[in-house]
């Protein structure tokens, strides 16, 4: 995470970063825990990072694992840093990390930002698409269709499952976020689909 904050990663494409929770790591801490907020951090220019937007300075320097030094326009603090194994999330892109700073530990998710757009968009049911429209259901993770439950023509109810689609040896049941027909099915069992790939429309 410090290369991708520093734009030493593979990817500089920005990060969006859920603060899970936060707590005292030790007894000895006090104060109030942190609430649960999300931000989207890019690479800047140097010892930047764009958080929301909002040019910052932000460097994190690696030390002996797991420690490290973040130096940011509000002082100088003491960092751990260490992964979280959750195969269901990795299974959705995103990764869980555990961090500690001056003494208050926190777990974050972090995933592409772009990924997670396309999941809530996907996934959202807002009061437009209530009111009826066309909904559009694409691939929020690549994968391969396990199977495909309803076909162009059927009526379908709000939360009835449409597909499955496979990733990483899990099962992702794909659902109606509204009533109505199913205009088209672009996909079939056995097939691999690539993220964001459109899978069936629903009039």
């Amino acid at each position: 995470m410090a290369d991708e904050l520093n734009g030493r990663g593979s990817d500089p494409a920005a990060l969006r970063v859920t603060f899970a929770a936060g707590a005292p790591a030790t007894p000895e801490a006090h104060g109030t825990p942190a609430v649960a907020a999300s931000a989207v951090i890019g690479a800047g220019a140097g010892e930047t990072a764009t958080v929301d937007g909002i040019a910052r300075q932000a460097k994190l320097e690696p030390l002996d694992r797991p420690r490290a030094r973040l130096i940011t326009d509000g002082g100088t603090h003491d960092v751990l840093v260490a992964r979280l194994p959750d195969a269901r999330r990795s299974a959705a892109g995103i990764e869980r990390v555990e961090v500690v700073i001056d003494g208050w530990r926190f777990e974050l998710d972090v995933e592409r930002e772009r990924r997670a757009s396309l999941r809530e968009r996907a996934t959202s049911i807002g009061s437009d698409r209530a009111r009826g429209g066309r909904v559009e259901l694409r691939a929020i993770i690549p994968g391969r269709v396990v199977s495909v439950d309803v076909a162009e023509g059927d009526t379908v109810e709000a939360g009835e499952r449409l597909l499955v689609l496979e990733a990483m040896k899990m099962q992702n049941e794909i659902r109606a976020a509204r009533g109505g027909t199913i205009g088209r099915v672009l996909v079939g069992e056995g097939q691999t689909v690539e993220l964001d790939e459109l899978l069936l429309v629903i009039e």
